[in-house]
C-alpha cells in the first residue's frame, strides 16, 4: 500500500482511538442530548451561525468516520434548530460525511480488491454501472440496513462519486426528516425505539423496495410498449412451444433441451445440419490438421530413429495423394454427420424443417421449404442460432483472381488433383494460422499475410512468438504487418499486392485463402422489421433476450465468443430461459471460458493471460513449467512449450492458464474443472498423475508454484529440529 493511503488509514484510526480514549460517544446519548438541550437553545440564541457551523463539522466527521451516535445528532437537529434548519444541516451533512467515507474506502480499499477479485467482481461492477443508483437509493430508504456499511461497500464498486453523493442526498432524506422532526419532541423521547418503531421500520422497508417494484413495473411497461404494435397479431394458441432457427451446434442444443423437457418444439436449417463446425469448421479442419501432422512426421521419422518416408519412397516421389486427404476428409464428415442428423433430431422429438426461417411477427415464423412451398408457425418463444459465415475483405481484385475461404476450400480443393502450389492466407487468428501450416506441411508454398505485427494477438507475447516460430519451421512465410492492397491478374498470374514499411510488394500465387474472421448472419430472418438490434451480433442481454422477451439468441449471432463449445453452452440458457422463464431466469456465465488453437504444438487458453490482467488491472502471479523437462514428451520427441498458471498473489486461486505443447486443448480440461469448482493448484498438486503422461504437466506445475510459496521460517525450525535429533 502506498504511503499516502497508509497516512489516510493512519489519520483515521487515530481520530477513531481519539474517540474512544476520550470516551466522547457519552455525549452522544439520549441523556446527555436532553440535559444539555437549554444551554444548546440560549447558546444557539446568542450564536445562531456559530452553533451552525459547529453542528455541521461535527456530524461531517460523525458520519464520515463511521462513528456511533449519527442518530443522536439527527434528533439533536431537530431539538436545537427546529425542523427547517435542523433538515437542511443534517440533510447536507450526512450526505456529504457519507460521501467522504466513500471515498475514503475507494482511496485505500478499493484497488486491492478490484485487483484480488476483479473477475468476480466484474458482474458487479457491471451491475452498478447499469442500475447502481436505483438500488443504492432503495438502501437508503431503509433504515435496517446500516448507512456506513453502504458507504464502504460503494466505495469498492466504480460508482461514480457524483451519483453515489446525490442518491444518497436524495435517498436519506425521508429517513432525516423522520427523525429531525422527533426531535422536535425531545423531551416526549424515552429511547431511540420511540422514534424507530417496528410499524414505521416497516413503512421504511416498503418504501425501499418500492423502487425495486417500480423498475419491474417499468420493464413490465416496456415489454407492454415494444409488444404494442404486435398486439392485434399476437396468437391466442400458439403451435409450437419453440422455434429454434439454425441448425449448428446452438440451434442443436437449444432444440434438443426443449424435446427432452417434452415442450413441442421445430428446428429450422436451411443447409446441412451440424452448422459450420461439422461441415466447414471443427471437424474438417482438424482431419486435416491430423493428415498434415502424419505427413510431417512421416517426413521426419528420423526424429524417431525410423527411415524417413521420401527415403523410403525415393527422393521427388509423393508421400500422399492430396485427393486422397480431402477424400478421407469428407469421409470424417460423414461419419459424423448421423450424430446431428435429421433423423437423430426426429427421433429425439424435434420436428426438423429444411428451408429458410423469417420472423413475421413476435410469435409467428415463415419458413420457405427446400422442397418448394411455405409453412407458417406461431410459437411462444423463438431461438436464433444462425451462426457466422466468413468475412471476405473488400480488396480490389480479389474476385477477379478467384479466392476460397474456410467454408469453401473443403470441397473447392477437393477437386484438385495436388496441394496448390503456391497458397497465400490471408489471416493471422486461428484459423489462418492451422490452414497455414498444415498445407505447408503437405507441401503448398504458404505465405501468410498479416496486418498486425503479431499473428494471435489475443495470446500473450511469448506464445505469439512461439507460434510463428513453428509455423516459420514448417515453411510458412509469415509475412506480420503486412497490409493487403489489392489483387491483380497479369499476364494469367495472379498476383497479391501488399504494403510493409510504406513499401510494396508482390506475391504470385495460385489459391488465395480468405481467413480474415467470421462476422454473424443477421441478415434475412426479419430482425430489421421487427425493430431487433444489430451490430456485428444480435443485441442481447444477460438472459440473452433481445428486446422482445420471447426471442433469445445463441452462438456466434449472440457473441461475445465465437465456438462451438460456448455456443452449446449459450443454447442450455435460451432454451431454459425461453421455456420456463415465467418462474425463472438464469444469467450465461461466461466466467470460465477454454478455448483452443490447433496449430503444432497446439495453443489451449482459460482465464486471464497476461496481457488481460494487465489491461484489466488484475493482480496476479505467474507460474511456469517447462515441458520440455516432462518425461512423457521426451520420450515422445514433443518436448517443447510449457504450462503457464496465473494465480491470485500469495494464493493457489487460479485465475487463467496458457498451455502450449502437444495435446494442450486436452490438458486444459483438468484446469477448466478446477477453476469451474474453485479448486486451487494445492488440490491438483494432490491429485494422482498417472505415470508416465503429459497430464503430469499440469502437476509439475502445481508443484512449481508450491516450491515458489515455501515456508521459509517454517522450513529452517524443521531443519534445527532434524538437526537436534541426529544429536
Amino acid at each position: 500500500m502506498k504511503a499516502s493511503k497508509w497516512l489516510v488509514v493512519g489519520v483515521v484510526a487515530l481520530a477513531i482511538a481519539a474517540f474512544v480514549a476520550l470516551d466522547l460517544g457519552r455525549f452522544l446519548s439520549l441523556d446527555a442530548l436532553r440535559q444539555s438541550q437549554a444551554a444548546l437553545a440560549q447558546y444557539y440564541a446568542e450564536n445562531p451561525w456559530t452553533l451552525r457551523a459547529a453542528f455541521f463539522g461535527v456530524y461531517v466527521a460523525v458520519a464520515s468516520l463511521s462513528l456511533p451516535g449519527a442518530a443522536i445528532l439527527t434528533l439533536a437537529g431537530g431539538g436545537v434548530f427546529g425542523l427547517g434548519w435542523g433538515l437542511l444541516l443534517v440533510s447536507f451533512a450526512s450526505s456529504i460525511g457519507a460521501t467522504l467515507s466513500f471515498l475514503t474506502a475507494r482511496f485505500v480499499l478499493r484497488d486491492v480488491v478490484q485487483a484480488r477479485f476483479g473477475a468476480r467482481l466484474a458482474d458487479i461492477n457491471a451491475g452498478v454501472a447499469r442500475d447502481g443508483a436505483l438500488y443504492l437509493f432503495s438502501l437508503r430508504l431503509i433504515p435496517v440496513v446500516p448507512f456506513f456499511v453502504i458507504n464502504l461497500l460503494m466505495g469498492l464498486t466504480t460508482m461514480r462519486t457524483r451519483t453515489f453523493y446525490w442518491v444518497s442526498q436524495l435517498g436519506m432524506l425521508a429517513g432525516t426528516a423522520v427523525y429531525v422532526n422527533a426531535g422536535t419532541r425531545l423531551a416526549e423521547l424515552q429511547s431511540l425505539k420511540d422514534v424507530a418503531s417496528p410499524q414505521l421500520l416497516g413503512a421504511f422497508v416498503l418504501l425501499g423496495v418500492f423502487p425495486l417494484i417500480a423498475k419491474a413495473l417499468m420493464n413490465f411497461i416496456q415489454q407492454r410498449k415494444v409488444y404494442a404494435r404486435w398486439n392485434t397479431v399476437r396468437p391466442k394458441t400458439f403451435d409450437r412451444n419453440l422455434v429454434v432457427i439454425g441448425g449448428g451446434a446452438g440451434g442443436l442444443v437449444s432444440a434438443y433441451i426443449a424435446a427432452a423437457v417434452k415442450a413441442k418444439v421445430t428446428l429450422v436449417e436451411a443447409h446441412k445440419m451440424g452448422g459450420d463446425c461439422l461441415n466447414y469448421g471443427c471437424v474438417p479442419s482438424k482431419a486435416l490438421i491430423k493428415s498434415a501432422k502424419l505427413a510431417h512426421q512421416m517426413q521426419h521419422a528420423e526424429r524417431y530413429g525410423l527411415h524417413s518416408a521420401s527415403r523410403i519412397s525415393g527422393e521427388g516421389q509423393s508421400l500422399f495423394s492430396f485427393k486422397t486427404v480431402m477424400q478421407r476428409i469428407h469421409e470424417v464428415i460423414a461419419a459424423i454427420e448421423p450424430h446431428d442428423s435429421v433423423e437423430r433430431y426426429t427421433g429425439l422429438g424435434v420436428e426438423v424443417l429444411q428451408g429458410y426461417a423469417k420472423i413475421i411477427n413476435p410469435w409467428t415464423v415463415e419458413i420457405a421449404l427446400n422442397g418448394g412451398g411455405t409453412q407458417t408457425l406461431t410459437t411462444r418463444s423463438i431461438v436464433i442460432a444462425a451462426g457466422a459465415r466468413p468475412f471476405v475483405p473488400p480488396l480490389p481484385g480479389l474476385d477477379a483472381v478467384g479466392y476460397v475461404t474456410s467454408d469453401t476450400l473443403w470441397d473447392e480443393f477437393a477437386k484438385l488433383d495436388e496441394v496448390p502450389k503456391r497458397l497465400v492466407v490471408l489471416g493471422g487468428g486461428p484459423i489462418g494460422c492451422e490452414l497455414a501450416q498444415s498445407f505447408a506441411r503437405l507441401g503448398s508454398a504458404v505465405t501468410q499475410v498479416e496486418m498486425a505485427p503479431r499473428i494471435m494477438a489475443r495470446e500473450d507475447m511469448e506464445v505469439s512468438e512461439l507460434a510463428a516460430a513453428s509455423l516459420r519451421a514448417d515453411g510458412v512465410d509469415l509475412l506480420t504487418s503486412h497490409k493487403a492492397l489489392r489483387c491483380e491478374l497479369v499476364d494469367g498470374e495472379k498476383v497479391l499486392v501488399v504494403e510493409h514499411a510504406g513499401v510494396e510488394k508482390r506475391i504470385a500465387f495460385d489459391q488465395l485463402l480468405c481467413a480474415v474472421g467470421r462476422t454473424a448472419r443477421l441478415t434475412g430472418y426479419g430482425l430489421e422489421d421487427l425493430g431487433i438490434p444489430t451490430h456485428k451480433t444480435v443485441h442481447t442481454n444477460e438472459y440473452l433476450q433481445t428486446i422482445y422477451p420471447n426471442i433469445f439468441a445463441a452462438g456466434d449471432v449472440a457473441g461475445p465468443y465465437q465456438f462451438t463449445h460456448v455456443a452449446a453452452h449459450q443454447a442450455w440458457y435460451a432454451a431454459v430461459n425461453a421455456l420456463f422463464g415465467d418462474f425463472k431466469k438464469f444469467k450465461a456465465d461466461y466466467s470460465v471460458i477454454p478455448w483452443a488453437t490447433f496449430i503444432d504444438p497446439e495453443v489451449a487458453r482459460v482465464g486471464l493471460n497476461e496481457q488481460d490482467a494487465k489491461d484489466q488491472g488484475i493482480a496476479y502471479e505467474v507460474t511456469k513449467y517447462g515441458i520440455d523437462d516432462l518425461d512423457r514428451a521426451i520420450a515422445d520427441s514433443e518436448a517443447h512449450g510449457f504450462v503457464k498458471v496465473l494465480t491470485v498473489p500469495g494464493k493457489d486461486k487460479i485465475l487463467g492458464v496458457t498451455i502450449v505443447g502437444t495435446h494442450a486443448g486436452d490438458l486444459l480440461a483438468e484446469y477448466v474443472l478446477a477453476m469451474k469448482h474453485g479448486l486451487g493448484l494445492n488440490k491438483i498438486l494432490g491429485t494422482i498423475h498417472t505415470y508416465p503422461t503429459l497430464a503430469e504437466a499440469n502437476k509439475y506445475a502445481a508443484g512449481e508454484w508450491k516450491r515458489a510459496h515455501q515456508p521459509h521460517k517454517l522450513l529452517e525450525w524443521v531443519r534445527k529440529f532434524h538437526d537436534w535429533k541426529r544429536g
